[in-house]
């Protein structure tokens, strides 16, 4: 019976089949990546109203086509008085998304002046299963944490004493 080893290293940790070789540099090394499976996360802004735009940012989004979507949904308000338009969107991203999904927030507050920000950061667990491409069972698991990024834009005020508040820039 083959018995599993826990490698941890600083954010992830890895199940290891002792028969198998340590994944020579991960995919790198003759393994191949078969399985993502992300954990949902909970909205970290409790109490928004429902019909709130949530933007899901990921690696390979394109910001002009996400930029497209968002910014056409929160300028509806202004062209038929109110009745369709958003008044919040939330843009959330993970890992490699994070930095992309500043910018869509940066770029919205840029076009659409007077928006209130609230930023929230969490972790976000990954596990991801590797196969050996050489044949045989050899197959290893890797979990990890991932950093994410929760931002949401207002047109209607926030709670300035909530942390990660940002009121709008004036001018």
């Amino acid at each position: 019976a083959a018995r599993d080893a826990r490698l941890s290293v600083p954010g992830q940790t890895t199940n290891v089949s002792a028969s198998s070789p340590l994944l020579k540099q991960t995919h790198a090394g003759g393994f191949k990546k078969v399985c993502r499976i992300e954990e949902e996360s909970t909205c970290p802004f409790p109490g928004l109203p429902a019909g709130v735009l949530e933007m899901r940012v990921k690696e390979g989004s394109k910001i002009r086509n996400l930029m497209g979507f968002a910014m056409a949904r929160m300028q509806d308000e202004a062209r038929d008085g109110g009745q369709t338009g958003l008044r919040q969107v939330v843009f959330s991203g993970s890992g490699r998304a994070v930095t992309k999904t500043i910018t869509c927030a940066e770029i919205m507050k840029r076009k659409i002046g007077g928006l209130h920000q609230m930023t929230k950061l969490q972790y976000k667990g990954l596990r991801e299963v590797w196969e050996s491409q050489e044949g045989g069972d050899s197959e290893v698991t890797v979990h990890r944490t991932l950093p994410s990024i929760s931002i949401l834009l207002s047109k209607d005020p926030l709670d300035p004493l909530e942390p990660g508040y940002q009121p709008p820039e004036n001018g």
